[in-house]
């Protein structure tokens, strides 16, 4: 039998080997954008897990990972020299990561987000990313950190006096990924401040699209650091308007690189 090629589509092999060159180059987006972990980012993550944060190095204590639990979390500085802040527990503890679908559309794009009970149809900084063009963050698309607590006049965390500025880049590390967000909410007013938060976007990209509005990740081996100064801000250089989680990732990735080497040489 005589089989004549299509010269629009190629022959067989050259379809095998253009879709081999597409799976390839698929691997290499999802490459750029879920980082491979650097060497000094695991061994800081692997000295603050393993510590105890105590005395000036503990911003702010008091704080719960969970509903019920003994509020042993807190806010803290210790090995970072000043470079950095982040969520800790007890010795061998970090946080875990709760979902967040608050947001301008309040994930409506997400139907993992209807699961959840505390949807927020606005985030705390909606006043400034309305000067980027949007109404609000979309949490299926920006993937931003909750972080800092307000609204509880026995215990409340202002990160911002620490020299972190709203809608910084803050890095994540988490199921041995590393992924850059911003500092895109707080968390409000509650009998058992929280801390552990980010949104669905962020969660997705660490643990699967398992995570929904009401199943977040219960480990406490989540590392969130805050950085303070302005060279963390990303301004008009992120793409705010992106129509996807790596579309935004990407755009803020260099700058996530940048903080995240401070601790290359230490």
């Amino acid at each position: 039998m005589l089989h004549v090629s299509d010269p629009s589509t190629g022959t067989l092999s050259q379809m095998n080997t253009r879709f081999l060159a597409l799976l390839l180059f698929s691997a290499l987006v999802e490459q750029a954008v879920c980082k491979q972990v650097p060497d000094y980012i695991k061994d800081l993550y692997k000295k603050v897990k393993e510590s105890e944060c105590t005395g000036g190095d503990v911003l702010k204590s008091g704080f719960h990972d969970t509903d019920g639990d003994n509020g042993g979390f807190m806010y803290c500085q210790k090995d970072t020299k000043g470079k950095a802040i982040y969520l800790k527990g007890k010795k061998g503890e970090l946080v875990n990561m709760d979902v967040d679908c608050d947001g301008g559309i309040s994930g409506k794009n997400d139907k993992r987000c209807a699961s959840s009970k505390d949807t927020q149809d606005i985030t705390a900084f909606q006043d400034q990313v309305s000067r980027h063009g949007l109404n609000d963050l979309d949490p299926t698309i920006i993937p931003y950190v909750v972080f800092g607590n307000t609204g509880n006049d026995k215990l409340e965390f202002d990160p911002t006096k620490h020299g972190i500025k709203p809608l910084s880049v803050m890095a994540v590390v988490c199921n041995n990924k590393l992924i850059y967000g911003v500092w895109g909410d707080t968390n409000g007013e509650e009998d058992e401040p929280k801390v552990g938060e980010a949104s669905i976007s962020l969660a997705t990209e660490c643990f699967g699209k398992t995570i929904n509005g009401d199943n977040g990740h219960d480990q406490k081996d989540v590392l969130f650091l805050a950085f303070p100064g302005d060279d963390a801000v990303p301004g008009a250089k992120a793409n705010w308007k992106a129509k996807s989680y790596k579309e935004f990732e990407k755009s803020i990735e260099s700058i996530g690189d940048k903080l995240v080497e401070r601790f290359k040489n230490e």
